[in-house]
């Protein structure tokens, strides 16, 4: 605005640094009041001038009284210069703000001249004025510095009302300043400061101020939800109701009362509001009663008002008077249908279920502008205002309001087409989203609901369709099962598709049916929009079910499909091993196994290993799986006496396990030696199946099961012999080769003994498996008499190498010796003699006794031969050799007794004989 000049024309002196100065600075302004707000830069530009020019003036204060008017001449003049490019310009610049700073901080400078009026009030008000516009460009600041040199030029204890009114606005706006820099405390400081000046002014626009900030603080800290904030935004709002009261009563029957009066009603709505943010029912009801009884009969009570008292009343649980005040709102014009619906919507929450047809009646005659468009906001409104799903009680009060026949008739007619489409995605909606949450009921009521505003027109069949499909979902959901059959069956006259055969098929898995559910799976690859996924999905519905039986249809169903380059679900692989995996559940399925294990096996010959598996660790996972489990089976099956199985089964295992060490896996070694011992259990289980049968293996066999040794021969040392149970394969290898060529047709005694040879010369050889080993080759039709010997004699050797050894296994291997070793009488008496020694002592009865009288009984016995053919020495040798036996051994006093007698006699004899006397007595020497 223009402000008049305060004082004549000042004339200045020529010569005068000062009105040098002061020359100067009115050249700047004046150019300032020929500028145009269109040109930020010479803005700028002249502000700093004007800056510097204040700077270089600053120095020679203080002024004469003249110099002093003639500066406040010229901070007006710029100050109207500001204003005159402020009204040009859209909004405050920076720019323009420096230039109203020079022109307060003129005034500041120049002093207050005598002769003018309330000078410094004046210039607090440039202060205030400048500071506010500091404060609208943001820089805080700046705005505080101003409203602080403002503060400091005025006196709180004049009086004067106009000093005391530019005092509260440098308060309030300090307060703002404070508040907005997070430092409240200070900034209600700055208010409660405020308040002792009203003690001294009967202007209503104070008090109006002021009580204005205090409310806004209050929003601010109500808006926050926070019971336990500083400051407290009742202490807020109950200060700014108070000064409100105060307002009223000072100011009395002044026309700005009414405003007063208004800001108080404001005051007490919020006041309401914070006591019911604060459950403090019995509060907010107290301001509700105050607001009421001072309202005027003419006015409309303000609609927050009637929520608020509702609230209040549903509160303390007075459902009555909360139910009143509803209507009360209901029938409130000035009431937005937002707030009657959200007020319904707290009200339901409280009354519950039964109160929802009445209160959805009283908002549809509230809210009905235009018949069906009315019924849909009603509905949104009431779902809306529960954040959308809302409980079951409302979901099925809008399902009961939607089903009511006169809400349908709203919806006839094509011009209600776009509100029947909104109504019908309402319900679909609020069904779809009870069925997320498994309120199948509700949401199955919805849906159905959602149906009356659907057509029956062409264009609506997929839709209709669609809803008689989600309906299927919702009956098979609580099991009901005739129902969903009947819904499924009209969804598929009106739109067939894979969906619908599908959930024929989950209908029939949940009768039980499983005929009709491998039926309705083969109906499914006639559908045109059939997909595999079907199947697989089918097959975990199945196994959810415990239909294993159509578990297997559908997944042998799928394998049925795959073919070179077609695109599958799942990889082939995945298919076979979750058939095996189904049939491993299930007894005597191991013929099923046995038939799917050959498959891949064969699949794998056809499209190559890594097509068929997959590539890398994936692939060496999925051959490893399958070769464990025909392990499994096979070990199984031998326990069983399977052999044939047995055979089968670890044949597979050796294949995979071959080739998962082949195609690069980090346990090649590993996988090596399990295909060695697999191929070694199956020949022993081929062996094993022609023992059962009592036949003979063909020449094929045998050569068939001693190729597999020979592979296996080569794998042999990967398998560790640090325990017993691997080293048990290295004698079995043995033993399982040695047998089959002893059914070879050639005569291949040499190679038997060679492989004993071997076996005997690794680590894994224990004397026990060449006691057995040896035993093999000295029975059976085709006895090799020399592998056994070498056998029996290494296993001697190592047994009498040990630091307890196994006496009755030693006997055993002499017997065996012994009776090889007949043939030849010097051999027969080294293996004798060898058992005497092992004999000599040890203690009594550590010698198996029963082994220890066969030595005594048969070396004694081997010399009766000799006696008949009168050859004495050999005769005396093995007599004594007896004897000496016999003498070792616990048991055989009787027997030894008789020996001596027999020698004797045996000795006379032969000296009778010498000395020409014949005898014709025969001495029979064999012991019993």
């Amino acid at each position: 605005m223009k402000i008049s000049e305060l004082s004549p024309e000042f004339n200045r002196s020529s010569g005068d640094p000062l009105s040098s100065q002061i020359s100067d600075l009115e050249s700047l302004i004046v150019s300032a009041e020929s500028l145009s707000s269109a040109s930020p830069t010479s803005l700028s530009t002249l502000a700093s001038s004007l800056r510097r020019q204040l700077t270089l003036l600053t120095p020679l204060a203080p002024f004469p009284e003249g110099s002093q008017l003639h500066l406040w001449k010229l901070s007006f003049r710029l100050w109207n210069a500001c204003v005159d490019l402020s009204n040009c310009g859209d909004r405050p610049s920076i720019s323009l703000a420096e230039l109203r700073q020079c022109a307060a901080d003129m005034l500041l400078i120049a002093g207050t001249p005598s002769n003018v009026p309330s000078a410094s009030v004046k210039a607090a008000s440039f202060l205030h004025r400048t500071g506010m516009i500091w404060h609208e460009l943001g820089l805080l600041d700046r705005a505080a510095k101003c409203f602080e040199k403002g503060t400091d030029l005025v006196d709180a204890s004049s009086g004067n009302e106009e000093e005391l009114r530019v005092l509260l606005d440098l308060n309030l706006a300090r307060s703002q300043i404070a508040w907005e820099g997070s430092d409240k405390t200070l900034a209600i400081a700055f208010l409660t400061r405020s308040k002792a000046l009203l003690l001294k002014s009967a202007c209503a626009d104070a008090y109006k101020s002021l009580a204005e900030q205090f409310l806004s603080y209050g929003k601010v800290m109500l808006s926050k939800h926070e019971s336990n904030a500083s400051p407290n935004a009742s202490d807020l709002l109950s200060e700014a109701l108070d000064i409100c009261e105060k307002g009223i009563g000072v100011t009395g029957k002044y026309s700005k009362n009414a405003e007063l009066e208004a800001l108080k009603s404001r005051c007490l709505r919020f006041l309401s509001a914070e006591r019911l943010h604060n459950e403090d029912f019995e509060g907010a009801l107290k301001c509700v009663r105050v607001l009421r009884n001072s309202w005027k009969q003419d006015e409309t009570e303000h609609p927050s008002v009637g929520y608020v008292a509702m609230k209040g009343w549903l509160g303390i649980g007075n459902v009555q008077e909360g139910e009143k005040e509803l209507m009360g709102l209901v029938k409130n014009k000035e009431a937005a249908e937002g707030v009657v619906v959200a007020a319904a919507e707290e009200y339901l929450k409280q009354a519950g279920v039964e109160a929802a047809p009445a209160v959805m009646v009283a908002l549809a005659g509230r809210c009905r502008v235009g018949g069906a468009a009315a019924a849909v906001r009603v509905v949104k409104r009431v779902l809306d205002g529960g954040g959308g799903v809302g409980g079951k009680g409302r979901a099925k009060a809008v399902a009961e309001l939607a089903a009511d026949e006169r809400v349908v008739r709203l919806f006839n007619g094509d011009e209600s087409k776009r509100e029947r489409g909104a109504m019908h995605s309402l319900l679909w909606n609020c069904g779809a989203e009870h069925f997320r949450i498994q309120n199948f009921e509700v949401s199955a009521e919805l849906f159905e609901r959602s149906m009356l505003y659907v057509s029956r027109e062409e264009e609506s069949r997929s839709r209709r369709a669609n809803c008689f499909r989600v309906l299927t979902l919702c009956y098979l959901a609580i099991s009901q099962l005739d129902r969903a059959q009947e819904f499924i069956n009209e969804a598929d006259k009106l739109e067939p598709s894979i969906t619908c055969a599908f959930l024929k098929f989950k209908i029939h898995l949940k009768k039980k049916e499983d005929e009709e559910a491998i039926k309705q799976l083969q109906s499914m690859l006639t559908y045109a929009d059939f997909h595999p996924e079907f199947l697989t999905i089918s097959t975990h519905e199945s196994l959810q079910n415990k239909s294993t039986r159509v578990a297997l249809s559908s997944l042998s169903t799928l394998l049925s499909l795959y073919s070179p380059g077609k695109l599958m679900p799942l990889s082939e692989v995945s298919v076979v091993r979750n058939l095996t995996t189904i049939l491993l559940r299930e007894p005597n399925t191991e013929f099923e196994i046995l038939k799917h294990a050959k498959l891949v096996r064969s699949r794998m010959v056809e499209i190559g290993v890594e097509s068929f598996f997959g590539k890398g660790a994936s692939g060496a996972r999925e051959i490893n799986w399958f070769a464990g489990n025909c392990w499994n089976f096979g070990l199984k099956a031998g326990r069983d006496m399977k052999h044939e199985l047995c055979k089968e089964f670890l044949e597979l295992a050796a294949e995979f396990y071959g080739t998962a060490a082949n195609i690069g896996d980090r346990i090649g070694d590993a996988n090596q030696a399990m295909a060695c011992k697999c191929l070694i259990l199956s020949a022993g289980a081929m062996l094993s199946l022609e023992e059962r049968k009592k036949g003979c293996l063909s020449d094929l066999d045998v050569k068939k099961g001693l190729e597999m040794l020979e592979r296996a021969g080569k794998l042999l040392s990967l398998i560790s012999t640090d325990d017993s149970i691997n080293a048990g394969f290295h004698y079995l290898h043995t033993y399982n080769s040695y047998q089959l060529l002893n059914k070879s047709l050639t005569n291949m005694q040499s190679q038997q003994t060679q492989l004993i040879k071997s076996y005997a010369s690794t680590k894994a050889c224990t004397p026990h498996h060449l006691l057995q080993l040896g035993l093999i080759a000295s029975l059976g039709p085709r006895p090799n008499l020399e592998a056994a010997e070498f056998a029996f004699r290494s296993s001697l050797t190592s047994l009498l190498s040990l630091s307890h050894p196994d006496y009755h296994s030693i006997g055993v291997i002499l017997r065996k010796l012994a009776s090889i070793s007949s043939h030849s009488d010097d051999l027969a008496y080294e293996v004798y003699r060898q058992a005497y020694q092992i004999i000599v002592g040890l203690r009594v009865g550590e010698y198996p006794e029963e082994e220890g009288k066969w030595l005594a009984m048969s070396a004694w016995n081997r010399s009766s031969l000799a006696v008949r053919l009168r050859q004495g020495e050999a005769a005396r040798k093995w007599m004594k050799l007896g004897l000496d036996l016999a003498r070792q051994l616990s048991g055989m006093e009787k027997y030894v007794t008789n020996m001596e007698e027999c020698i004797k006699g045996f000795e006379k004899v032969c000296d009778g004989e010498r000395g020409g006397e014949e005898s014709h007595t025969n001495y029979q020497l064999v012991l019993a």
